[in-house]
């Protein structure tokens, strides 16, 4: 504060003289001095206030800034304007490169009960959302590099039911999966006890077939219009059984049946019916009775010139079926042929 000299450093002021108390309890009014006009060598004259002893405070002072401190104050302020213009020149231009508006945010839009995404989206972490479905009338894709999961859980957090795409695989992990048409109809159901194929037909095409380890239970098995049908057991045996009947039908070709050993036709209560125009036996033996001797093997020359003649078919006891020259007894030696 200025001194009595009236020299400082850019702060000045004066004090004014105080009222004097009268004895009657009142107060006296301090005596008017003249304003005085002080000079400093920093600042020009500054003059009292000429009315400064009229007011109701016992003392006023007046102050001011001069010199560097005057210079230092504009330069701040002049620096935060600066500073408030730069910033709000990079907040609009981060709204003008984002797109930012009372909708959304580039092609990220807030709709009534979600947000809308137009475009592409690139999904750093996790994605969690209870829907998710394409704009009416567009096809949604969903990618990833390296693979994709998409997991529910139950209400402690553990994985009920998961579906893993990955590099060179597809796994579902669920303990019932079930495919169905438009309809609701099922067209294909697997849990742990069987699988359930609902189509009209079940067609593989592989070159290799199908393996089966176990028994298959099916009221129909066909191949496809002019395709062989196959069936095949190459180390064991195959079994076919029915309740009622087995019926093997070929309309348009023939059936050929080829076995090592033997084949052995067995009915239990009924019998065996060969019902045809024409049944061969090509293979049949032919015995040809000896006169004064039992029955032989008739030789490759004669069997060749009895081609196209009639021969007798006779039986062995055993079942055995054997020809014999159609003017001889239907005898032949058992050692020979019935054995």
């Amino acid at each position: 504060m200025a001194g009595p000299s009236g020299t400082g450093n850019g702060v000045h002021g004066r004090t004014l003289p105080l009222a004097k108390t009268s004895r009657a309890g009142g107060v006296e009014p301090p005596l008017a001095a003249p304003p005085v006009a002080e000079s400093t060598a920093s600042g020009p004259l500054h003059q009292a206030d000429p009315t400064a002893g009229t007011g109701g405070s016992a003392c006023r002072m007046q102050l001011a800034l001069y010199g560097w401190r005057k210079k230092c104050l504009y330069a701040l302020i002049f620096v935060l304007m600066v500073m408030i213009i730069v910033n709000l020149a990079l907040t609009l231009w981060i709204m003008k490169v984002m797109e930012f508006s009372s909708n959304g945010m580039g092609q990220l839009k807030i709709v009534p009960g979600g947000i809308q995404l137009t475009g592409q989206a690139l999904v750093l972490n996790t994605l969690r959302a209870s829907s998710i479905r394409s704009k009416h009338g567009q096809p949604i894709s969903v990618e990833s590099s390296r693979n994709l999961s998409i997991n529910t859980r139950n209400a402690y957090g553990a994985v009920e039911n998961q579906l893993f795409l990955g590099h060179d695989r597809l796994e579902v992990l669920a303990n019932h999966f079930r495919i169905t048409d438009t309809h609701g109809t099922n067209l294909f159901a697997v849990d742990r006890d069987e699988v359930i194929v609902g189509a009209g037909s079940l067609r593989v095409e592989g070159e290799g077939g199908v393996a089966f380890r176990d028994s298959i239970q099916t009221p129909l098995v066909r191949a496809d219009a002019g395709k062989d049908l196959k069936l095949e057991s190459p180390t064991r045996s195959l079994e076919a059984r029915a309740t009622q009947e087995i019926f093997i039908q070929s309309r348009a070709g023939g059936i050929e049946t080829t076995c090592l050993n033997d084949l052995k036709l067995h009915s239990v209560a009924g019998s065996i019916r060969l019902d045809s125009s024409a049944i061969y036996m090509p293979n049949l033996k032919t015995v040809q009775t000896v006169v004064g001797g039992g029955g032989g093997l008739l030789p490759a020359s004669a069997r060749g010139d009895g081609a196209g003649k009639i021969y007798q078919l006779c039986a062995c006891s055993s079942g055995k079926l054997f020809l014999a020259a159609p003017n001889s007894v239907c005898t032949a030696d058992d050692s020979a042929i019935c054995r």
